[in-house]
């Protein structure tokens, strides 16, 4: 099936799939729920609207490079509605109130995503030309470029597999896919929580899928470094370097 093939880049991603307000948390891969707000932002869907445009839509994601978690120690607050308790035991007043949050990234991470369905010509344009601006998981977490690789790949999870090179010296094992549904020969299957029904503020509302991880060979020229990276990129991607 035809589709994009993405490259989500930056020093800072986030894909939290069960986050409490004191405490963001983030899986090591991209999640379907961030992804789609990834694409609902470029098409500037309203909060609260409507998001069965995205749900035939099929991710695979290679892991490139996991990056090295981090945790930002936040405190915040201040005229806050909640009370907060003092060393001493007593509370603290609303004007002076804080809490503190700790909010988990992934640094220096670089994932390829295939992603398959219907209206991939128009989620291309919109990418190309976005209403409001992508992000990897979090507002605060911008993409490098270049982002979208390919617009009409015709197969772009054989292009993740055989096309698309990757920024890392070869390695003994293969490269790690995560794939939806169960996979045979996987090397791990779980449930997540991240197949969004609505993105409204106050009633966020997430259905359940099975992922799959699995490894699989990469062939070794893909595995370039430097400068040989980027024009294997600017290759893939049909530009003249």
């Amino acid at each position: 099936m035809s589709g994009l093939v993405l490259r989500l880049a930056a020093p800072l991603q986030s894909w939290g799939e069960h986050s409490a307000f004191a405490n963001r948390d983030t899986l090591r891969h991209p999640t379907r729920s961030g992804l789609i707000g990834l694409l609902a932002a470029a098409e500037g869907v309203q909060r609260g609207r409507p998001l069965s445009a995205y749900d035939d839509l099929r991710f695979t994601v290679r892991i490139d490079r996991p990056g090295v978690p981090l945790v930002d120690f936040h405190t915040i607050g201040g005229g806050l509605e909640r009370s907060v308790p003092t060393a001493e035991g007593g509370q603290r007043s609303r004007e002076t109130a804080t809490m503190v949050t700790r909010r988990h990234y992934l640094s220096d991470a670089v994932f390829t995503v295939a992603i398959e369905g219907p209206r991939t010509a128009e989620l291309a344009q919109a990418l190309r030309n976005p209403r409001w601006h992508p992000f990897l998981g979090r507002r605060s977490c911008p993409p490098d470029q270049p982002m979208l690789l390919c617009a009409d790949a015709v197969d772009p999870v054989a292009d993740l597999e055989q096309r698309v090179p990757i920024a890392r010296p070869p390695r003994n094992r293969g490269v790690d896919f995560v794939v939806e549904g169960v996979a045979k020969g996987a090397a791990a299957v779980t449930e997540l929580a991240d197949v969004p029904e609505t993105f409204s503020r106050y009633d966020r509302r997430y259905r359940t899928r099975s992922v799959s991880m699995i490894t699989r060979d990469i062939p070794q020229e893909l595995h370039v470094t430097g400068v040989d990276y980027w024009e294997a990129l600017a290759a893939y991607m049909g530009v003249a370097s």
